[in-house]
């Protein structure tokens, strides 16, 4: 027996109508409908059967069917289901020529939809639908996290802030993710960063940002014409919110003006930008791939006399007169604190008084330890100083050449030199392995080059003895144990991965 549905093309154009509605695919709307149609047809058939609905994507018919898995014979399955399961033999009252393995149907009435069956379909049809709307959501705002949304203040809970985003979603910024000392309310139009999207029961939880660098960024690129064409990049920004910040930028281009056109004329592009802010003082800077200069654009609006840059460990000693002092370290250190970051630079602001004290601590320290370490006299300190050397592992191994163009020296002397400073360093070398073993810890750790030594004795006297210990960590851990002073949460994360690869070789992109 077969059930023929007529067509219903008034059921199609509800379908694209709720479709359209929702913003979600047709497919999944008919989906829902069909598991509704089903779910219906088992409550009046029986549950225990095997019934699925289909509806015809042309011209709406509706077709329920029970189906069954064809069997050799009962005995020949682990569990035998009479309600879902035919022997071929009986089979044949649905197909013609059924084997083992098929799927036979049994054509049914469609279901007459009554008052229970109809709230039965709708509650399916709603949760899938909703289900379908929340995925739907989360997609599109996960693709658009680093983006600047707009909506409008809904309500504010504890200092926290709920955003309506155009209908379709809701933000949330955290207090501490408000500019300080700005106050919204409900019903203000406000705009942010999305910095995070998550799942959760109740729809795509979306968090907001207004004090992240990046919300400068993407404002700039919607005020600033030749940023949104890539004519102007901007580098690095750094943001003390609400108070201060610094926005590096660069273009390729030698005719263009990068930081006038940022600021506009008169300030009009630089305006909108700072209003949003919160009255934030922005201060735009030119980059360069010279790090001094790089630096010392950075310090604007002080004046730099003098840099001294360090590449090993990328730190900078900026000198300026007494006057500009103040200026330059800002205040609280405010200034040379976005430098720093705005530069990825350690800097350290000093009157030229305080570096001339500086140099020369430096040059006493030096000449005693070339005094110390070389078993040498305070002339040929000085001597080695003037040339450039700063630490003995630079006399050890540099071309004996470099040494011997020294005036005074000789072959043998610079021979003699070297063979001194390594000496030196096996010493320092077997006293740093010694002192290690006397806490208990594993050459592994002890040789991990990844951290300086210092750090390492520090993990040792606190209980992490060997490089498996210093896997076994979380970035948290690592911080608590050394300070935030001596490591940040970001460089611990780094460290603990590294440790990961070398110890159970785990690659980063693994974890």
């Amino acid at each position: 027996m077969s059930f023929v549905s007529m067509p219903r093309q008034d059921l199609l154009l509800a379908i694209d109508s709720l479709a359209q509605e929702k913003q979600i695919d047709r497919e999944i709307v008919i989906e829902s409908l069909e598991a509704a149609i089903a779910k219906i047809a088992k409550h009046k058939y029986g549950e225990e059967f095997n019934i699925v609905a289909t509806i015809d994507r042309k011209n709406g018919a509706i077709y329920v069917k029970r189906l069954f898995e064809v069997i050799a014979s009962p005995e020949s399955v682990e569990e035998y289901d009479p309600n879902t399961m035919l022997t071929v033999d009986a089979a044949k009252k649905y197909a013609k020529n059924p084997s083992v393995g098929d799927v036979v149907e049994d054509p049914l009435p469609e279901p007459e939809f009554g008052r229970m069956a109809f709230q039965t379909a709708r509650q399916i049809m709603t949760g899938r639908v909703r289900d379908a709307e929340k995925g739907r959501q989360y997609e599109e705002f996960k693709d658009n996290i680093g983006d600047i949304v707009s909506g409008v203040v809904k309500r504010i809970e504890f200092g926290n802030v709920f955003v309506d985003i155009n209908g379709k979603a809701e933000g949330y910024i955290k207090g501490t993710e408000l500019i300080p000392g700005e106050r919204l309310a409900v019903g203000d139009r406000v705009r942010a960063l999305i910095m995070d999207v998550a799942r959760s029961n109740s729809g795509p939880q979306i968090f907001l940002t207004r004090t992240h660098p990046m919300f400068m960024e993407k404002l700039f690129v919607q005020e600033v014409p030749e940023i949104y064409e890539g004519v102007i990049k901007i580098k690095s920004v750094s943001r003390a919110p609400g108070s201060h910040a610094k926005i590096a930028v660069e273009t390729s281009d030698p005719s263009i003006d990068a930081v006038g056109m940022t600021v506009g004329i008169k300030g009009t592009r630089i305006q909108p930008v700072i209003n949003e802010c919160h009255g934030e003082k922005i201060d735009v800077i030119l980059y360069s791939d010279d790090p001094a200069v790089f630096i010392v654009n950075a310090m604007q609006p002080a004046k730099v006399a003098k840099i001294i840059v360090d590449e090993d460990t990328r730190t900078a000693a900026v000198v300026v007169t007494e006057d500009q002092q103040s200026l330059a370290i800002g205040r609280r250190g405010q200034n040379v604190r976005l430098a720093s970051q705005l530069t990825g630079w350690n800097i350290d602001v000093m009157n030229e008084t305080e570096e001339q004290e500086r140099r020369a601590k430096e040059f006493k320290e030096k000449t005693e330890l070339f005094i110390k370490g070389l078993d040498v006299d305070e002339m040929i300190a000085h001597l080695l100083i003037t040339e450039g050397f700063r630490t003995i592992e630079e006399i050890a191994f540099v071309d004996s050449a470099e040494l011997e163009s020294i005036e005074g020296f000789n072959p043998e002397l610079a021979s003699e030199l070297q063979m001194r400073a390594k000496t030196y360093l096996e010493k320092i070398e077997q006293d740093y392995l010694d002192a290690g073993h006397r806490l208990g810890m594993t050459d592994d750790l002890l040789m991990f080059d990844f951290i300086k030594r210092p750090i390492i004795m520090k993990l040792g006297e606190n209980g992490v003895k060997s490089l498996g210990d210093l896997a076994d960590l979380a970035s948290d851990e690592l911080v608590e144990i050394l300070g935030e002073d001596t490591m940040s949460a970001r460089l611990a994360a780094r460290v603990v991965m590294k440790a990961r690869e070398l110890a159970y070789g785990i690659s980063q992109d693994e974890e």
